[in-house]
């Protein structure tokens, strides 16, 4: 096979583990929705889904301790910004200003990524890259009809634009030691650490002490169907946050942080469609021509992306690599 196909190939799996994870993303509020009718606190569903899913990967990190010696700080970092702080930052967004606004300002940050790459690393970006940015925050727009409750609280603002730059962290982070061969990070390592730090940070916030357990036992209404509370929490733990770490990680290695992060835009979209067919909440023409424009947007970004070893600037990412062993295997 030659440079270009393997490239190209690549590039292919990159974007559909990057599909992957926005739908998995997508998924969790879908499932968090009834839970909180049912009774339990948002921060405390929050800190179910961490938890639970540090529980699940914690074979992993025993695994994987080495990387406590070698790389504390990415640990560290993953933990804090890429699992604890776009939780934390995003519920408490939610709590001052609309939904719709908090989203829109949390998916701001594909354009900060392109602003690090650009002003951090000082690596070009091409136009096609910033032409999908500015396309997918338009259309994300639409999708959570931003105008239908729009209200300036400054804290609620600064709590989502710091969803954002947690974001750019998750990102960024993904991203390190991509391309250190077999000396890389093992992403899922890097996971199951930062999902441990992550669970650690929440516990403190959220006070699951206080929860009111019971609602477990029980079952909650998803469009007047019921469903066991404890299949939900399965499935934010699995699929929306075990799954959706572990795809999104593994396409920020094989596309880039930009790229990556402007097909992220999609979740909102997917999120938006599940819950029109799950819990009855219809689109409106705004939203689905928003969400058009999203999927277009999505496309420019990461199609912009130059081959291996070319000269072109950054577009929306580095040149293609293939992930170390470990990743790849894992």
């Amino acid at each position: 096979m030659s440079e270009s196909s393997q490239g190209s190939h690549g590039k292919g799996v990159g974007l559909g583990l990057a599909l992957a994870s926005a739908l998995a993303f997508g998924g969790s509020g879908v499932a968090a929705k009834p839970l909180i009718e049912a009774g339990l606190e948002p921060l405390h569903v929050v800190w179910l889904r961490v938890a639970g899913a540090a529980v699940v990967m914690l074979p992993l990190a025993v695994r994987h301790r080495a990387l406590v010696r070698r790389r504390p700080a990415l640990l560290a970092g993953f933990g804090l910004l890429a699992v604890a702080g776009v939780q934390a930052c995003y519920f408490a967004s939610l709590s001052r200003i609309p939904v719709g606004v908090a989203l829109l300002l949390e998916y701001f940050a594909p354009a900060l990524v392109l602003g690090w790459v650009r002003f951090v690393q000082r690596r070009p970006v091409t136009r096609a890259a910033a032409l999908g940015v500015v396309l997918a925050a338009g259309g994300l727009a639409c999708v959570v009809e931003v105008w239908s409750g729009l209200s300036f609280d400054a804290l609620g603002v600064l709590f989502a634009f710091g969803a954002a730059c947690c974001q750019v962290g998750y990102f960024v982070l993904s991203d390190q030691g991509g391309d250190a061969g077999d000396e890389a990070p093992d992403p899922l390592g890097v996971i199951a650490y930062g999902l441990l730090v992550g669970a650690v940070v929440l516990t403190a916030v959220a006070r699951p002490w206080t929860m009111d357990w019971s609602v477990l036992a029980g079952s909650a209404h998803m469009d007047g169907t019921e469903v066991p509370a404890l299949a939900l929490i399965l499935w934010i733990v699995l699929v929306a946050t075990v799954v959706a770490y572990v795809t999104g990680v593994l396409s920020v290695r094989r596309l880039s942080p930009q790229v990556a992060g402007v097909v992220a835009c999609l979740e909102a979209v997917i999120a938006t469609v599940l819950a029109w067919v799950l819990l009855g909440e219809h689109l409106s023409a705004p939203q689905v021509v928003g969400g058009a424009v999203v999927l277009v947007g999505a496309f420019i970004a990461q199609s912009s992306t130059p081959a291996k070893g070319s000269p072109e600037p950054v577009a929306a990412g580095r040149a293609d690599r293939e992930l170390s062993a470990r990743g790849t295997a894992a």
